[in-house]
């Protein structure tokens, strides 16, 4: 049998040239506790919503507020101002929790408000620095600036499954 050998160099070209990486922007959903503005990826937010009372479990850790039915499932309602110390945080009009989607996983954390969704460079996010700031850096991306703004770019998916958060068990159990 004769077989006809194809040229083995594939011409597959990159969008990207050599040697340059593709630079992709980043849109973080930009919201507030206390004084300070923080992002997460917005692609882990399912939806926003306004406070509603919450059904409160028994024995559980006082930042996790309790449990809300959201179309049939049950999610676990998180008030990062109680997690972070922020003082006794106060429920109205312009408190808002925020539907996570982490490790397939729904839940909810509230925070005073949200304000919009910006688009960052990886330019205008800098390593966050080493301080005996509120939220440990293990779970900061770093800090976005954007004019006069500055937020704190929470890595939420680490911060949500962390061990001290308790809602996400340890897969190897």
């Amino acid at each position: 049998m004769h077989a006809t050998t194809s040229n083995s160099h594939s011409t597959a070209s990159s969008a990207a040239p050599q040697g340059v990486p593709a630079v992709k922007a980043l849109e973080f959903l930009a919201f507030t506790l206390g004084e300070e503005e923080y992002g997460i990826d917005i692609q882990k937010v399912q939806e926003l919503r306004g406070y509603d009372t919450v059904t409160r479990i028994a024995n559980a850790p006082e930042h996790i507020k309790g449990v809300v039915n959201l179309r049939g499932i049950i999610v676990p309602i998180i008030d990062m101002r109680i997690k972070f110390n922020l003082g006794t945080p106060t429920y109205d009009q312009f408190t808002v929790v925020i539907i996570l989607n982490i490790a397939s996983r729904v839940m909810g954390m509230v925070v005073d408000s949200v304000s919009d969704v910006i688009t960052l460079s990886p330019e205008q996010v800098r390593p966050a620095p080493e301080m005996g700031s509120v939220l440990d850096t293990d779970y900061l991306i770093g800090l976005g600036t954007l004019d006069e703004r500055m937020l704190i770019l929470v890595d939420i998916d680490k911060l949500m499954s962390s061990a001290e958060m308790g809602l996400i068990e340890k897969l190897a159990s």
